[in-house]
């Protein structure tokens, strides 16, 4: 498995913008495709966004296609998540997630194809 931390999450208001991380270590961070999710109180947990292990292949949740952007920095064991257009429905912990398989090319949307997960980091919204 791979350890992950999340920061960037903070208090913002509607229309604004968020940069979240997820730093990783513990294994070879280039060789896995990485995934967000997020969880929003009394509700499932969600995917957001997933980013290829090349960084080459994206694919995005229809909520935020369009706003939100992920991306990373294989050289800085990094994954990120760029929220523009933020609504107060996106308020939600998000969490960043590795996939178990290495340089697979399937990008994955569903919680349990993930093997670590970091502790996530709160994003609030203000209307």
């Amino acid at each position: 498995q791979v350890q992950l931390v999340e920061s960037g999450g903070g208090l913002v208001q509607a229309g604004g913008s968020l940069r979240l991380s997820c730093a990783a270590s513990g294994r070879t961070f280039s060789r896995y495709a990485m995934g967000w999710f997020r969880q929003a109180p009394g509700k499932e947990r969600e995917f957001v966004a997933a980013i290829s292990w090349n960084g080459i292949s994206t694919y995005y949740a229809d909520s935020v296609k369009g706003r939100f952007t992920v991306s990373r920095d294989n050289a800085k064991n990094t994954v990120y998540l760029q929220m523009n257009s933020l609504k107060p429905e996106d308020t939600a912990v998000y969490y960043c997630a590795a996939d178990p398989v290495e340089m697979i090319e399937t990008l994955h949307i569903k919680g349990h194809e993930y093997d670590s997960w970091g502790q996530g980091t709160q994003v609030t919204v203000s209307s």
